[in-house]
């Protein structure tokens, strides 16, 4: 982080248009990810989260997104159990967004980790939607929570059907659920769609938490 401190040593700006009904959800939101609000002087053409404008129909997961890009995170961990595919495409595609960030310079170096509670292979499939859209993960291999440098200042699990692997130092900690694309389906061609729809989903969101940026 620029400033030196933690993400849970900061506040996060909160600009509220005249008459936004989603003060209550955004607080509670905050208060479950454990983040501190400073209330701002409202916007008269918009609500926003620090320099994230929230839309007028926002799910939960892009006020989730919004309030970790304003804590400006160093390190970003994403977990599931086998560290094999969701976790991995998260990686990738985070690692992927935060380069495209420093070099515009839009913000400060962010470490990007993935691991699993019981880590075996990066899937085929797993590499394979990622180099559809350019981004090589061939190289990645599954570590295990153990193997997580720390600190960690952000977690990101992605568990759906399964246990989430436990994170038991201090980070902020988000949850999102994705289906395992891993054997889904009733086919290859099925199961490989599973993973481009999880690829998706997730630079869909991280776009929000890397400042609107694609790939």
């Amino acid at each position: 982080m620029a400033d030196g401190r933690r993400p849970t040593d900061r506040r996060v700006a909160l600009r509220l248009a005249d008459g936004d009904g989603r003060a209550a959800g955004i607080r509670a939101t905050a208060d479950r990810l454990g983040i501190e609000l400073e209330e701002r002087p409202g916007e008269t053409d918009g609500t926003s989260i620090g320099n994230t404008r929230l839309p007028d129909d926002t799910p939960d997961w892009f006020i989730e997104a919004a309030l970790l890009r304003a804590l400006e995170p160093s390190h970003i961990l994403f977990l599931c159990v086998a560290n094999s595919a969701r976790s991995q495409l998260g990686e990738g595609l985070a690692r992927a967004l935060a380069e495209a960030s420093n070099a515009d310079g839009g913000s400060a170096p962010v470490k990007i980790s993935s691991a699993g509670s019981v880590p075996t292979r990066v899937r085929p499939q797993a590499i394979e939607v990622m180099r559809e859209i350019g981004i090589d993960i061939s190289h990645h291999r599954s570590n295990g929570v153990d193997d997580v440098e720390r600190p960690v200042d952000v977690v990101i699990t992605l568990c759906a059907e399964e246990v989430c692997p436990v994170w038991l130092d201090t980070a902020v900690r988000v949850h999102w659920g994705l289906p395992d694309p891993a054997g889904a389906g009733d086919s290859e061609d099925e199961e490989l769609q599973a993973f481009r729809d999880a690829r998706d989903e997730l630079r869909r969101r991280l776009g929000v938490l890397f400042g609107g940026r694609a790939l």
